[in-house]
C-alpha cells in the first residue's frame, strides 16, 4: 500500500522573505528589453553599469491579504482627499498656485508603506513618484523564482495581469489630456525637470520619451529654463508644447525659472501633470496628520469605516509646533522628523540621532514628526535589507506595485543588492 505524501503547506510571504535566496532579475533580458525600447541610447549601460543598484536582483514577497489592506488604505485616503472640506483645510497652507482648479487628476501618485507586525502603515504620499516605467520594463526581465515561491503564484504579479503597466501609463496621460482638451489631438509632450540629464532617473525620462513616440506623440526632455511663454502658448524654441509631464520638485512652481511654465499653467494654455494642486492635496506631509485624525474626518463627514482604516493604516503623524517642543524632544527616540514639503528623504532625521542644534532648526521650519515604523526585512546572502512598498496610483487605482530594498536610514540606490524589486504576491 502506497501512502500519498501530505501536501506541503504554502510558505507565507514572511517566510519567503527570510528564506528565498533566488535572483529573479535577468540582466540579459533587461538588456534586450531596454534595447527594444530605445536603440538610440545605451540604456543598459546607464541602468546596469552607471546605476548598478537601481534594480535589486531578488524579488520581494507580499501576502495577498496585506496587499488588500494597503489598497483599502489607499481607497480610504482617496475618499478623504476628495472631500471639499479637507481640500479647503490643506489649501490653507499651500502656495497660491495650488488653488488653480485644474481638471487633470495628476499622474503617478505614490503611496509608500512599511510592513509592521500589525499590518501595513502608510508613511508617505508623493505627487510625482518616480520609477513606475522602469519597474514596468523590469517586470519583463524577471525569471521564475524557486519552486517554493513559484507554487504560490504561477505567473501572478501585481498589475501585470491583463493590461501591461506601460499601456496603463499611456492611458493615464491620454486621460489627463482628455480632461483638459477633450476632442483635441495631443501632438507634443515635454518631460520637464531641473538639469534632467544629471538626474538619477534620467533613463526613465528616455523611456517615457520612447513611450510617447511609440504612440505618435512628439516628446522632448528639457530643463524648465528652456521654456518660454508667449502668444498664449508654452514653447521650447519654436516647438509648441501641449502637455508637460512634470518631474520638478519645486511643487508650487515658485522659483523664478519656473515662471513661464507657471504662467502657461495658470492661463490654461498648457496641460500640466502632476500640478501644484496635486502636491497640496496629496503630498504635503502635514496632510497625513489630518488623514489620521479621526475627529477631524468625522467633522467633515468621512464615513466611520474609512476613518477606522486610516486610523489603523497611517503611521501616526503630528505637526511639529514650537509650543510643544518639550514633548517632541522627550519623545524623539520614537519619532522620525520630516520637512512638510520635503522629498527623497532630504532634511529628514531619525529622532534618536537628533542633536539639539538640528532640533532647533526643525522648530523654525515646517516639519512633521511621524511614529517610527520599523521596516520589514528581506534576508539575502549579502545581508539583511530593509524594504518598503510603493503603489503607483492614478485616480485611486493602483497601476503597479514595487518594492525598494536598502540599508541605512531611508531608501536609497546605493546599497549592493538593493534598489527597485519585483513584488510577488502570495495567497
Amino acid at each position: 500500500m502506497t501512502i500519498a505524501p501530505l501536501p506541503q503547506p504554502a510558505a507565507s510571504a514572511e517566510q519567503l522573505n527570510r528564506s528565498c535566496r533566488c535572483a529573479s532579475l535577468s540582466r540579459d533580458l533587461l538588456r534586450r528589453e531596454l534595447a527594444d525600447w530605445d536603440a538610440t541610447h545605451d540604456l543598459y549601460r546607464m541602468v546596469g553599469e552607471e546605476r548598478p543598484y537601481l534594480f535589486a536582483e531578488a524579488p520581494v514577497f507580499l501576502d495577498r491579504a496585506n496587499l488588500q489592506a494597503q489598497l483599502a488604505v489607499i481607497a480610504a485616503a482617496e475618499t478623504a482627499i476628495a472631500n471639499p472640506a479637507y481640500q479647503e483645510r490643506v489649501l490653507c497652507y499651500a502656495p497660491e498656485s495650488a488653488r488653480f482648479p485644474a481638471k487633470a487628476h495628476g499622474v503617478f501618485v505614490g503611496y509608500d508603506f512599511h510592513l509592521s507586525p500589525d499590518g501595513p502603515k502608510l508613511i508617505e504620499i508623493n505627487s510625482n513618484a518616480g520609477g513606475g516605467l522602469l519597474n514596468a520594463v523590469a517586470i519583463r526581465a524577471q525569471l521564475c523564482c524557486c519552486e517554493a515561491a513559484d507554487r504560490q503564484r504561477p505567473g501572478d504579479r501585481p498589475a501585470a495581469a491583463g493590461t501591461a503597466p506601460e499601456a496603463l501609463f499611456m492611458q493615464i496621460f491620454a486621460d489627463e489630456w482628455r480632461c483638459e482638451r477633450d476632442g483635441q489631438a495631443l501632438h507634443t509632450v515635454a518631460i520637464v525637470d531641473e538639469d534632467p540629464q544629471n538626474q538619477y532617473l534620467w533613463p526613465e525620462f528616455l523611456l517615457f520619451q520612447a513611450l510617447f513616440q511609440r504612440h505618435g506623440i512628439r516628446a522632448l526632455i528639457c530643463d524648465p529654463a528652456e521654456l518660454s511663454y508667449r502668444d498664449a502658448a508654452l514653447w521650447h524654441g519654436d516647438i509648441k508644447i501641449d502637455l508637460v509631464y512634470n518631474r520638478l520638485t519645486d511643487f508650487g512652481l515658485e522659483q523664478a525659472k519656473q515662471q513661464p511654465l507657471l504662467q502657461a499653467y495658470l492661463a490654461a494654455d498648457v496641460v500640466l501633470t502632476p500640478h501644484p494642486r496635486n502636491h497640496a492635496l496629496y503630498a504635503d506631509k502635514r496632510n497625513l496628520a489630518l488623514l489620521g485624525d479621526a475627529e477631524f474626518l468625522a467633522e467633515i463627514g468621512i464615513d466611520a469605516a474609512s476613518r477606522d482604516i486610516l486610523r489603523r493604516g497611517i503611521a501616526e503623524t503630528r505637526i511639529v509646533e514650537a509650543q510643544n517642543a518639550e514633548w517632541f524632544w522627550q519623545q524623539r527616540k520614537q519619532l522620525f522628523f520630516k520637512p512638510a514639503k520635503g522629498y527623497g528623504s532630504k532634511a529628514a532625521y531619525r529622532g534618536d540621532k537628533l542633536t539639539l542644534r538640528v532640533f532647533d532648526e526643525i522648530l523654525r521650519h515646517d516639519y512633521v514628526a511621524q511614529a517610527l515604523v520599523k521596516p520589514s526585512e528581506r534576508q539575502l546572502d549579502i545581508g539583511d535589507l530593509k524594504m518598503d512598498l510603493r503603489h503607483f496610483v492614478y485616480r485611486g487605482q493602483t497601476q503597479l506595485v514595487c518594492a525598494r530594498l536598502y540599508q541605512g536610514q531611508t531608501t536609497n540606490f546605493r546599497t549592493p543588492g538593493g534598489g527597485f524589486a519585483q513584488v510577488v504576491v502570495t495567497p
